[in-house]
């Protein structure tokens, strides 16, 4: 219940109301005051605009000079000092010291001197008032400027808790950011390391397997004796893609491997763009039946991340050809359209959509739609329109 009191009083300090509310409070009980208990002109201007200038200390800060002196002056022009001057001048001194609107050193020292002329325009009004009051360096004069000193002393209290408030306030801002760029940092070595131990087992279990197809693939050409010419050329398309896939796995270990902030530069290998098509089409087709390749439209290079993103979406779909519908006739068709939107479709006479549950095939469908959301795009899989499955994605390159 006490924690919970503690936090609503410290939010309601915090909403943008509270300079508002305290400084029209302090105004009505300083007109108040000055309703019973009347003072000169200068008092009265003095209080009321110490006062009120409160409401704007913090959407202003400096404006808590103005109350301060308003303050000092209100005092001065009355032997009396009103509460509501008091409490005003205090909230002012600490809002100068809360803000550092000056050094402290100088606030502190402005007051004092103030508040010196504060109390020598009273000694003036004490000596035309009749009062018993000792020439200055007499016996007993340094008692005169009692007021002067206490004042100083308050206004010192008041501008060293704000500037203590701030430089507390400081010290936990810098500790919060000191702790998240510490948790950041524990954060950036996790994923480092969690990189690394996802590189050496690419490298353990993807890297040795594809170099050891590629290695048999080209043995296979000249240990097998009969071979076709056929055959052979087939067994050096299986070392020929083996090994690009290694150098596709190295480029990806590299960046794996690579500190964070810094994988482009070991991104020294181009990336493939639609320019590959062609070769990606002949792969395809050598180890998968009839493929053709059909392009629509003016080439126009397009930017790297679409380039990139429909290439591995019909390397994906083909891949999925050779996997569920092998053999199958295969139609690629891409259109540069005149409207600044790239059409890519990836069609074969298979058996079409599998009726079964989701398998690990769904994984290159989802692939495929991420890279297409990836560009702004979209991408629709399933059952074609005369049969077998049909890809097709639509990446907007630009706006007209």
């Amino acid at each position: 219940m006490r924690t919970s009191l503690h936090q609503r009083f410290r939010a309601w300090i915090a909403a943008p109301s509270y300079p508002w509310a305290t400084g029209g409070a302090l105004t009505v009980a300083a007109v108040a005051e000055l309703i019973a208990f009347p003072g000169s002109v200068t008092t009265t201007v003095g209080v009321l605009v110490s006062s009120a200038s409160l409401m704007w200390r913090r959407s202003f800060p400096p404006l808590a000079m103005l109350t301060v002196a308003a303050g000092l002056i209100g005092f001065a022009g009355d032997v009396n000092l009103y509460l509501s001057i008091m409490a005003s001048g205090l909230i002012g001194c600490y809002t100068l010291g809360r803000n550092r609107v000056l050094h402290p050193a100088l606030t502190v020292a402005g007051g004092a001197l103030g508040a010196l002329c504060v109390n020598l325009v009273h000694i003036n009004t004490w000596s035309r008032m009749d009062l018993p009051v000792p020439a200055l360096w007499e016996k007993g004069s340094l008692s005169l400027f009692a007021e002067s000193f206490l004042l100083t002393v308050v206004i010192f209290g008041a501008v060293m808790m704000g500037d203590a408030v701030r430089s507390r306030e400081e010290t936990r801002n810098e500790r919060n950011l000191a702790q998240a760029q510490l948790i950041a940092m524990e954060r950036q070595q996790a994923a480092e390391a969690e990189r690394a131990a996802i590189a050496r087992e690419l490298h353990d279990i993807v890297s040795h397997s594809v170099s050891m197809i590629a290695v048999q693939a080209e043995s296979a050409t000249y240990t097998t004796p009969g071979l076709t010419a056929e055959a052979r050329d087939g067994f050096q398309q299986i070392a020929g893609t083996a090994r690009s896939s290694m150098a596709e796995l190295r480029r990806l270990l590299g960046v794996l491997r690579a500190p964070q902030g810094r994988s482009d530069a070991v991104l020294t290998a181009p990336q493939p763009t639609l320019d590959h098509l062609a070769e990606l089409v002949d792969q395809h087709r050598a180890v998968s039946g009839t493929t053709d390749l059909l392009v629509t439209g003016e080439r126009v290079p397009l930017p790297a991340a679409w380039e990139l993103s429909a290439y591995r979406i019909a390397q994906e779909a083909l891949t999925n050809v050779r996997k569920h519908a092998p053999g199958a006739r295969t139609v690629v068709e891409i259109d540069y359209g005149a409207d600044r939107l790239l059409t890519l479709r990836i069609h074969d006479d298979g058996p079409g959509p599998h009726p079964g549950p989701a398998s690990g095939a769904s994984h290159g469908l989802t692939g495929m739609r991420e890279r297409a959301a990836l560009v702004g795009g979209r991408l629709s899989a399933g059952a074609g329109p005369d049969g077998g499955f049909l890809v097709e994605a639509e990446l907007p390159w630009g706006t007209g």
